[in-house]
């Protein structure tokens, strides 16, 4: 039975009771079938991906990628498989639903029976004006970073560049958060900041004489047109339940400014590759859709392109790969260069070829120490982004707390979480390599396990209901996934140090840099190198 519920999150989280008799308890292991469901998602995803990838408009969107950072379709379709499975069950069950877009997919499945689905035309009007406010706000924005920044449009032609975000760590003395100090050993690399970097942060980057801001090569007309740019996808042909998961998608992200993003991202370095005639590119890689239509446009133009492994691909990176583009290996950089060997096997999975690949080594991850591990002391908590995870976290951690296993709580620095101490559970803004040597490290999202696993900490990757926490790690490194009613247990008795696994091998997943691999592909000078 499935029933209309104000008190479940729109995000699609709702309540699954089994019904025996007047008895009513919750689903066991509801966290854990999601997940597992989550990961046979990837297939009728991937389909409904590459059809939708046919028609125009869907260059603008996250869902067609199978971007799972940026779409939820994926947690939606395991929603539906669990209901399905229900359905073949005797014993009745009911789903309590607020999504309107979900609730009509699980009503339509067979052998389901409904309640009179929730009000939909009222969300559709207001993700609707949403998203036309936003797109119109980021076209004034982006109108006003393009005046602010025309003096950049004066740049080298057939030099090499490094195309990267706004992140807050880069500045103007050689340092970029992504690529180090690449800038420093290259004296002749350039640096272009992509359309997310405000206007006033690429000037102030600028004053190293080298980077330019790309918002430079927009034009009015993209601007004009921004308002109206989004995802309009055609439905027909799908199943009724896929059918209402597509519409979702596409009222989700038309909501806000995405579309209107990525179409003036696309016009701007369509501009610039022209104009600018690069020789070469890196960029930090995550396969979204600017990326492919990058890709394209580059291989047209003559220029050499680097995607650059952006932190870690583990088994839930769906978007990150050939399989899932239409048009395959074409809109793939030319190389993927890759923090460490450990990251092959996963991506030669989704479709890269072998020849495609080369290790790197890593910039961002590994370089500021690891935890290091005690079996007597605290356990460290590392919250999630996701603030309905990290509540969670909180309160299946919050009772363990004791004298004799205290807790260190770290909410995470770009989505702060309101953390209330407690006796022997207290908050901490400190870096893992200031903190004490830990017992325990639990994690939910992040690549903080990571971390654990390379310093040899226990590591527990907490499972979350309601949602899919993303599995980033590569194959061989994983941590102890245990969901809250399991945590106790597996924290009474964690493997120690007469059982526990020796570290993680760091030069695996993220070696230092290999300069003379770096060298050899974004400058004249030519140094022996050897790629894995």
């Amino acid at each position: 039975m499935i029933r209309d519920a104000e008190s479940c999150e729109a995000a699609g989280r709702f309540l699954v009771i089994r019904e025996t008799g007047d008895t009513k308890t919750d689903i066991p292991d509801l966290a854990r079938k999601l997940e597992d469901a989550f990961d046979r998602a990837y297939t009728p995803w991937r389909d409904a991906a590459l059809k939708l990838q046919i028609q125009p408009g869907s260059e603008l969107a996250h869902m067609p990628t199978m971007s799972t950072y940026a779409s939820d379709f994926g947690v939606m379709l395991a929603w539906v498989e669990i209901v399905e499975q229900l359905v073949k069950e005797t014993e009745p069950a009911t789903v309590a639903c607020e999504d309107p877009w979900l609730y009509r997919a699980l009503a339509s499945l067979d052998g389901v029976k409904s309640d009179p689905p929730p009000n939909i035309a009222a969300k559709r009007l207001r993700f609707f004006s949403r998203g036309f406010l936003a797109r119109s706000l980021a076209a004034l924005r982006c109108v006003i970073a393009m005046m602010r920044t025309r003096g950049h449009l004066h740049a080298p032609a057939q030099a090499s560049w490094v195309l990267v975000y706004g992140h807050p760590d880069s500045n103007a003395e050689g340092f970029d958060a992504y690529f180090g100090d690449l800038m420093k050993q290259i004296p002749n690399l350039r640096r272009l900041m992509h359309t997310d970097c405000p206007a006033g942060y690429a000037l102030d980057l600028a004053r190293d004489g080298r980077t330019h801001a790309l918002h430079a090569w927009g034009n009015l007309c993209t601007a004009l047109a921004m308002p109206f740019a989004r995802w309009k996808p055609d439905v027909s042909g799908f199943e009724p339940a896929t059918r209402w998961l597509v519409e979702r998608a596409a009222a989700i992200e038309g909501r806000g400014g995405s579309a209107a993003m990525t179409r003036w991202q696309i016009a701007c370095h369509e501009n610039w590759l022209k104009k600018a005639n690069p020789k070469t590119v890196a960029w930090p890689w995550e396969n979204h859709p600017w990326e492919r239509d990058f890709s394209r446009q580059a291989r047209r133009n003559g220029t050499k392109t680097l995607g650059y492994q952006h932190t870690v691909v583990g088994r839930h990176m769906y978007n990150q790969g050939a399989d899932a583009n239409l048009d395959g290996t074409e809109s793939i950089p030319d190389q993927i260069l890759l923090n460490g060997p450990s990251y092959k096997e996963d991506l030669r999975g989704r479709g890269i070829p072998a020849e495609r690949m080369t290790v790197a080594g890593a910039h961002r991850i590994g370089a500021k120490g690891l935890p290091k591990y005690d079996p007597a002391g605290p356990v460290f908590l590392a919250l999630s982004n996701n603030p309905s995870f990290a509540r969670q976290m909180i309160e299946a951690c919050r009772p363990l707390a004791s004298k004799d296993r205290p807790f260190i709580v770290k909410d995470h620095p770009l989505s702060p979480y309101p953390v209330t101490e407690s006796e022997n559970f207290d908050l901490t803004r400190k870096p893992i390599p200031e903190l004490p040597p830990m017992r325990a490290l639990i994690y939910c999202t992040g690549t903080t396990g990571l971390e654990g696993l390379l310093g040899g900490v226990p590591t527990y990757r907490f499972i979350p209901e309601g949602g899919v926490a993303l599995d980033i790690l590569p194959k061989g490194m994983s941590p102890i996934s245990v969901s809250a009613g399991e945590l106790a247990a597996a924290l009474q008795n964690p493997p120690g140090a007469a059982n526990h696994a020796e570290a993680a091998d760091q030069t695996a997943a993220f070696p230092p840099p290999d300069m003379n691999v770096w060298i050899s592909l974004l400058s004249d000078e030519r140094t022996n190198s050897t790629n894995d």
